[in-house]
């Protein structure tokens, strides 16, 4: 399973948009100059374009296609992965012998590995659609967007909101587990307390006592609940009203103040109630979760206030026009991967695409926000922060115009 659900490897996540702005990713502190397309040689493009992924490649290969229709731009070599590794290390064989000189693609993690083998000995640099950090490497860098890039959006803007105390309730899965490492290396980062990490296996046993549990419900209401006996056992009728009144009291607060989930659909679900009914809640508790919530069918509704990191949907309507324009359906949000891919090969193409010309350390504004190549093969990106509600996103932080160094 892939973090965001899917099989077969780690797909982008499907962002609901992207800052930027139709046209190339401008080279930041540039002057607002981008170079125009230069003679260097071909862009080798790995793509699903059959098999069971064939309906997320091929927008993206229109979106590869959208970013190099100007002229000087170099011309694109696509291939079909099929979906599957061995198609994926055929399809960068192909294009390394046609000369590529840089591969854009392809999408899942076992694609990237099988690929990454044979542009990584040719010297060729990848820039992979998938979003597992365990792939990026020098010379593969990983553009989906990360659990990694959400969660420090989300922990930065939780530190201006006044919150040091931080918690997850997350799934016993790959997606889960990556949450979790992100909250640990973000709090350290920010120099704050470790967070208290717990995770279910699914189902509403298991969820409910992992909820139980994380809350420390047993102790913030156990002297209430004491309370309640003691006056009850008095068998007096004023011990049977101060029973009833404290029946009625709240609890104090979680050892919490910040909660990071990363459940969709029904298990969601289940979690909205539990947390309500062990009193874990806004405004004492920010909720907050992955960019899948941008999608109203992720059941995030249920958790109106809460917050999740994601590329702002606004700012891509350029793109989107021109997308819909030319080939009569707007793109969805992993086509914008392809686009910024592509666009950056284009921009790039003076520079030779040597290493230092990609991890230029001010980054570029691409269509899905500002992005930094750093050259380990990790991608830093600038991110928004929404709320959910129920009249849809609110904005509560804009993305960055800029990445701090």
């Amino acid at each position: 399973m892939g973090p965001d659900g899917g099989s077969g490897g780690y797909y982008p996540i499907p962002g609901p948009g992207s800052p930027g702005g139709y046209g190339a990713p401008e080279p930041l502190g540039a002057g607002g100059a981008v170079p125009a397309g230069g003679s260097a040689g071909p862009v080798g493009l790995l793509l699903p374009l059959s098999g069971q992924l064939a309906a997320i490649g091929r927008p993206m290969r229109q979106a590869a296609e959208l970013a190099l229709a100007e002229p000087g731009a170099p011309p694109l070599l696509v291939e079909d992965t099929g979906g599957a590794p061995e198609g994926a290390a055929q399809a960068a064989r192909a294009v390394l012998g046609r000369g590529a000189r840089m591969v854009l693609g392809p999408l899942t993690a076992p694609e990237t590995q099988a690929a990454a083998a044979l542009t990584l000995s040719a010297g060729v640099p990848m820039l992979a659609f998938t979003n597992d950090p365990a792939m990026a490497r020098p010379g593969v860098w990983v553009l989906g967007i990360t659990p990694g890039q959400q969660v420090r959006r989300l922990v930065a803007a939780g530190l201006r909101d006044g919150r040091t105390r931080f918690a997850a309730l997350l799934p016993d899965s790959p997606f889960g587990r990556l949450m979790a490492d992100a909250l640990t290396e973000a709090t350290r980062e920010a120099a704050i307390g470790a967070p208290e990490i717990r995770f279910h296996a699914g189902g509403m046993a298991s969820i409910n006592a992992t909820t139980r549990a994380l809350s420390g419900y047993a102790g913030r209401w156990g002297p209430i609940e004491q309370q309640i006996r003691a006056a009850a056992a008095t068998g007096t009728l004023a011990g049977r009203r101060k029973a009833a009144q404290l029946r009625k009291a709240v609890p104090p607060p979680p050892p919490f103040d910040a909660l990071l989930l990363a459940d969709t659909g029904e298990s969601l679900q289940e979690i909205t109630a539990l947390l309500a009914y062990y009193v874990v809640s806004e405004p004492t508790v920010r909720i907050m979760g992955p960019a899948l919530w941008a999608d109203p069918r992720s059941g995030s509704g249920r958790l109106p206030g809460a917050w999740y990191a994601a590329p702002d949907p606004d700012s891509r309507a350029n793109f989107a026009a021109a997308f819909a324009a030319r080939y009569g359906a707007p793109p969805p949000g992993v086509a914008d991967l392809a686009y910024d891919a592509a666009a950056l090969a284009r921009v790039l193409a003076p520079a030779g695409d040597s290493a230092s010309a990609l991890t230029a350390p001010t980054g570029f504004a691409g269509i899905d926000g500002v992005l930094v190549l750093r050259p380990d093969g990790h991608v830093r990106r600038g991110l928004a922060v929404f709320a959910v509600s129920r009249g849809g996103p609110r904005l509560i932080a804009p993305p960055p115009a800029r990445l701090p160094a």
